[in-house]
């Protein structure tokens, strides 16, 4: 008898199930295959992207291991005390490559080297690194930084290599050109005995002119155009806010002659050794004043316009290693020097004092310009300063200009401390908050 399959066995399923789920298992296999074959061909692309990233951006390429060999070598001839080497070393690197490029035409300007300053006031570096691809700068910091160095990082400039007249330097260093204290004085006249009174009463704020941290004021009273007769106030020792109260009378003087003079003060700071330091002036033409009763003023002490507002300016950089116990200074050029020759030039060389508590310490200079307003040093010089002596230290870095005949001239002066002026501390402390970087930034010369 015969009997159907199908009904024979109920439960089986049908050839049409069966190759429709023959269909469904190879396309499963093919989507899992070819999902292994993408992930596997990801893997090899993105690990070779980062190698490639590794190899043309970050400081373990052939540059930036050269440039780390130099730096430890340099770090190693250091703590083994050989100052040659070390200085030998330093002054053959280019110093301004560790501040804004890595150009090693950078001492003499790079044309390469771009500057744009964008809102927010920071420099942005626009030269192009050849090989290099441009990203995240972040990317490229691989030393761990104290939260205390970020925060002070965070509200200083990026740029450090400040030149004056650019606008990042107007809002460090315009300070130190307007910021030279004010001066409170009087003045009337008596018709009756033809008497011009001035009273000087009070300064404040002064800036300091001493190594030590202070100044020791007193203030010069000229009635222009005559310079030849003056009267002087008594001098008041380490004061950066005096007050002398002394009052100076111009006897015989007819009113008609008084206002016609311009009542010219000085303030200087006095130096038993040298010639006295200007700090600013006042001047006010007495036929602007009401002199039939005594006026009292208050004004801003200016620049003297003896010269020493064209002294010329100093580009420096130092670097403080808290681990050595040293700080390097880098003397690197000037410009705009003043001619001190009758030839119109001058033969500078710089001299850089280590002061501790109005001590002179150890001296050291470089070598002489010969007939050069313009001259590029790169000389370094290693001073040997513990941490708990940096608070006291100061370091006076005086522009000379060379005589064989007679005495060397003093060109300008700078004095490196925490308490110096606006300028001098900024950049004493961008030399701390980045230990083991040289950071430079220009200086106006001094009286």
């Amino acid at each position: 008898m015969y009997r159907d399959p199908e009904a024979a066995s109920p439960g089986a399923p049908s050839r049409d199930v069966l190759l429709v789920s023959a269909i469904i298992t190879v396309s499963l296999s093919v989507t899992v295959v070819l999902c292994g074959l993408c992930h596997w061909c990801q893997r090899k692309l993105g690990k070779r992207y980062k190698n490639s990233l590794e190899t043309v951006g970050t400081p373990d390429s052939g540059r930036g291991r050269s440039e780390k060999k130099a730096i430890n070598d340099l770090d190693r001839d250091f703590w083994n005390n050989n100052e040659s080497t070390v200085q030998q070393k330093w002054s053959s690197y280019p110093p301004k490559e560790f501040i804004l490029n890595i150009s090693p035409y950078a001492p003499y300007g790079d044309p390469r080297l771009s500057l744009k300053l964008p809102a927010g006031g920071k420099a942005v570096n626009t030269a192009p690194v050849p090989g290099q691809t441009p990203h995240d700068e972040s990317d490229r910091r691989t030393e761990p930084r104290s939260s205390v160095s970020d925060l002070v990082n965070s509200l200083t400039s990026e740029m450090l290599m400040l030149s004056p007249g650019s606008e990042e330097d107007e809002a460090h260093e315009g300070c130190s050109r307007e910021n030279l204290g004010r001066i409170q004085f009087s003045v009337g006249y008596n018709f009756q005995e033809s008497t011009l009174t001035v009273k000087i009463m009070k300064a404040q704020e002064l800036p300091a002119k001493d190594f030590s941290g202070t100044s020791d004021p007193f203030v010069k009273i000229y009635l222009l155009p005559d310079k030849k007769h003056k009267l002087e106030t008594k001098v008041k020792r380490k004061n950066l806010n005096p007050h002398w109260n002394e009052t100076f009378l111009f006897e015989g003087f007819p009113y008609e002659k008084v206002v016609q003079r311009i009542l010219y003060l000085q303030v200087l700071d006095y130096d038993r050794f040298s010639r006295n330091d200007p700090i600013g002036e006042v001047s006010i033409p007495l036929n602007k004043v009401d002199l039939t009763q005594m006026q009292t003023f208050w004004k801003d002490l200016k620049p003297c316009s003896d010269g020493s507002g064209s002294r010329g300016e100093l580009l420096l950089s130092l670097c403080y290693n808290p681990s050595a116990n040293s700080i390097i200074v880098n003397i690197i050029k000037a410009r705009n020097l003043k001619a001190m020759d009758i030839g119109g030039t001058s033969d500078p060389y710089v001299k850089v004092w280590l002061m501790y508590k109005d001590k002179r310490v150890e001296k050291k200079k470089t070598v002489t310009m010969k007939r050069n307003l313009n001259p590029i040093f790169n000389e370094s010089f290693a001073f040997d300063i513990p941490t708990e002596k940096l608070r006291e230290t100061t370091i006076i870095i005086t522009v000379m200009d060379k005589d064989k005949l007679s005495r060397n001239d003093v060109i300008g002066k700078i004095y490196l401390s925490w308490k110096s002026g606006p300028g001098e501390v900024k950049h004493w402390k961008d030399m701390i908050a980045r230990p083991r970087q040289p950071v430079a930034q220009w200086h106006q010369l001094k009286a």
